[in-house]
């Protein structure tokens, strides 16, 4: 009987917007250059929670006001930890599927206040259109 050994996996830089990233002590983040998109199909369903949080706040500091989580149609684990996420988010004004030219119900669009800063309303925090 033989034993694999599982691959280390390399320190990752946590998420940021333009500029170099700064190391988070005892994080093991990967740099992913914020845009009004984040593919989440190659992401285990451990990591959706955080990335997507961290996401989100990246993405609301940057201005964005709506950006699209494409977690993929599947058996909906993917989907269902995105918008639990969302739900609870501060930043998040609300969410719904995805138009069917950018994925339909395999990507959850989600409309975000401006930041932390109070910029934007808080009305509907959490809701999904249409559920």
């Amino acid at each position: 009987m033989s034993h694999r050994k599982q691959p280390e996996r390399a320190p990752r830089a946590p998420l940021s917007g333009p500029g170099p990233p700064g190391p988070r002590p005892d994080d093991d983040a990967l740099a992913i250059p914020i845009t009004d998109w984040l593919d989440l199909h190659t992401f285990a369903p451990t990591e959706i929670v955080p990335l997507v949080e961290d996401y989100i706040d990246e993405a609301a500091a940057l201005g964005l006001k709506q950006v699209r989580l494409i977690h993929g149609k599947g058996q909906g684990v993917q989907r269902e930890l995105v918008r639990r996420t969302l739900a609870r988010h501060s930043l998040v004004l609300r969410f719904a599927d995805a138009p069917p030219e950018a994925g339909s119900w395999g990507a959850t669009i989600a409309w975000l206040v401006a930041s932390r800063d109070g910029v934007g309303s808080a009305d509907g925090v959490g809701s999904a259109d249409g559920q």
